[in-house]
């Protein structure tokens, strides 16, 4: 297979990436584990790409794994509006490698490696 399980239901498993999508793009840095993360950079990665293309069909792509949370309260912009607005405009001249992982060491308990998962 050509993706983790991270043990998880197939349902589980695209509600947890969705909500994870959706925090990275909102805070552009999340902490999590090493599977997740390593997981997550290429579904961020194809969204990213998505929303540079910038038409309709892209946006409703994306809306569809997205999460519709509010980004900025002051302006009212979405998670979504956000990504097309700020964040895909940014890599208009890179062609992939949007994000970082930067590892963190092992948690505390139960000793899984955690990353900073962020937008360069």
């Amino acid at each position: 297979m050509a993706y983790s399980k991270v043990g998880r239901r197939s349902s589980a498993r695209k509600a947890l990436f969705r909500d994870l999508v959706t925090d990275l793009f909102i805070n552009e840095r999340i902490e999590t584990t090493e599977t997740k993360a390593k997981e997550l950079r290429s579904i961020a990665e194809k969204l990213i790409t998505l929303a540079k293309r910038g038409d309709l069909h892209a946006r409703r792509q994306v809306s569809a794994f997205v999460r519709n949370e509010v980004a900025d309260v002051e302006s009212g912009q979405d998670a979504i509006q956000k990504l097309f607005a700020d964040i895909a405009p940014r890599y208009a001249e890179r062609n992939g490698g949007y994000t970082r992982i930067l590892k963190l060491g092992p948690r505390r308990g139960d000793g899984a490696p955690m990353v900073y998962l962020e937008l360069v």
